[in-house]
């Protein structure tokens, strides 16, 4: 079953040849969330053969340019594509504004309708529940408001053991209040328990996305334990003191945090241009979390 993070763009504030700006796709079954949308997202999309009309839910973490300035684009390609289906953005206060600005401005009056969902400075709050998923924001510690997003996956029914259908002429309208976890009484009045039919449900699978944030373990609660986190590393630890006062998190730092989190998997990225070669940064990670991989654009991670 299909929970697939694409990364399409790991730079921070200023663009590079090899490097957009934050923009990330969740695919969680068939539901696609997109995550961020810096400059180039759309290019990027296309690049990864991802089309924008899958998309319902769209989150943005924080209104510094390089997470949402590929917004309006995206939007108003939509409209171009005549979209008929409504868009929910996921975002901090006075986004609305600067998009409703936009498309004053530019005269344009969408296809679809387009809902504003205001994230609100305090404790994890849910935000968003489909048949696949459940979607967490939770605060970050960043110079401007900004939010983190946890991504949750929805208790997957059991599955049956096929040869105990034909065992007990199991009727095939039973069968999904079997994988539910109810009992089956036969025709005889006899109950086979649920434990006989069945096989264990698959555990479910977690991804957590902190975005521009100083170091902060009181973070650490809302993200416990997930088996995929990204935490931005835009300096190395030698620039730990820039790195403070830009309110941004080191590699070393972001690994500290992982561990610390219980996290089964660590991804750096949102790297400073100053880095040509990220290996030091890396490197730098796994000295403190060993399972941790570096963000390059298009790339591809399947969550097991």
């Amino acid at each position: 079953m299909s929970l697939k993070l694409t990364i399409l763009g790991c730079g921070s504030a200023t663009p590079t040849l090899d490097r957009n700006p934050t923009a990330q796709v969740l695919q969680v079954l068939e539901r696609f969330f997109l995550i961020d949308c810096g400059e180039g997202t759309q290019l990027q999309l296309r690049k990864n053969k991802i089309r924008p009309r899958h998309f319902d839910h769209i989150f943005i973490s924080h209104l510094h340019g390089d997470h949402y300035l590929g917004l309006f684009g995206l939007l108003s390609s939509l409209h171009l594509y005549s979209r008929n289906k409504p868009m929910h953005v996921f975002c901090p206060p006075k986004l609305k504004e600067i998009i409703e600005l936009q498309l004053k401005a530019s005269d344009t009056r969408l296809t679809y309708e387009l809902h504003f969902h205001e994230l609100e400075d305090k404790d994890e709050r849910l935000i968003l529940e489909t048949n696949e998923a459940l979607v967490f924001s939770f605060p970050m510690n960043h110079r401007i408001p900004c939010w983190g997003f946890k991504f949750v996956e929805k208790p997957r029914p059991k599955s049956m053991r096929g040869e105990k259908i034909n065992e007990y002429n199991i009727p095939f309208s039973k069968i999904d209040e079997i994988r539910n976890g109810s009992d089956f009484t036969d025709e005889n009045g006899k109950i086979i328990s649920n434990e006989e039919l069945t096989l264990p449900a698959k555990e479910t699978r977690t991804y957590a996305f902190c975005s521009d944030t100083i170091y902060d373990e009181s973070i650490i609660p809302f993200v416990k334990n997930v088996d995929l986190l990204y935490h931005e590393s835009t300096f190395a630890h030698e620039l730990i003191d820039k790195a403070t006062n830009r309110y941004h998190t080191t590699a070393l730092q972001a690994a500290m945090f992982a561990k610390k989190a219980e996290a089964k998997k660590l991804i750096i990225g949102h790297y400073s241009s100053r880095y040509g070669d990220i290996t030091p940064l890396l490197n730098e990670a796994r000295s403190v979390f060993e399972n941790t991989i570096a963000a390059s654009d298009n790339l591809v991670i399947e969550i097991s």
